[in-house]
């Protein structure tokens, strides 16, 4: 189906009273509350079965979102019109902080016989051996280690000092 056509949204008595009580009462995500709206503004068989533009200026919303919430409820139904699905791209953090805290334990350790420093791969295969995590990229131990704020050249690695201020 063309997204130009206009898809009528035709709720039940159970559906409309459902929609009613999410926009009357409780505290309820804003995103609900709004496709709940279209969707009661929408309904054809109800009182209003207003355009989607109108809709739209009356919500807040582009008269896309109208359209995108109107063919939803037309394919999927009103609980997955209502309950957004989570994003699947997102990245989440790989270590967090007592993981990020044995890392830097580690980078600050001396490095390996044979070796003269810690290299993100010795570093990522290290924390695998130790069972810190499953896997890792190197790519992501040189991001951790370098929004730390430790140096191992430093005297008070541990702590910030500010720099005093220059004489001009």
């Amino acid at each position: 189906m063309a997204m130009s056509e206009k898809v009528p949204v035709r709720l039940d008595e159970e559906q409309r009273r459902t929609l009613h009580r999410i926009t009357k009462t409780g505290t309820h995500p804003s995103a609900m509350l709004r496709r709940a709206q279209i969707l009661l503004k929408s309904d054809v068989d109800g009182l209003e079965g207003w355009s989607d533009t109108r809709i739209g200026k009356t919500l807040g919303c582009s008269f896309m979102t109208v359209r995108r919430v109107r063919q939803q409820f037309a394919t999927e139904g009103l609980d997955a019109t209502l309950h957004r699905k989570r994003p699947t791209g997102r990245q989440y953090r790989k270590l967090d902080g007592k993981q990020e805290a044995q890392l830097v334990a580690i980078a600050c350790s001396p490095a390996p016989a044979g070796r003269a420093r810690w290299t993100m791969s010795l570093l990522s295969e290290r924390l695998v051996e130790m069972k810190v995590v499953d896997s890792i990229d190197p790519a992501t131990v040189w991001r951790t280690l370098k929004k730390t704020r430790s140096s191992r050249g430093s005297s008070n690695s541990g702590s910030f000092r500010p720099r005093p201020m220059r004489r001009s």
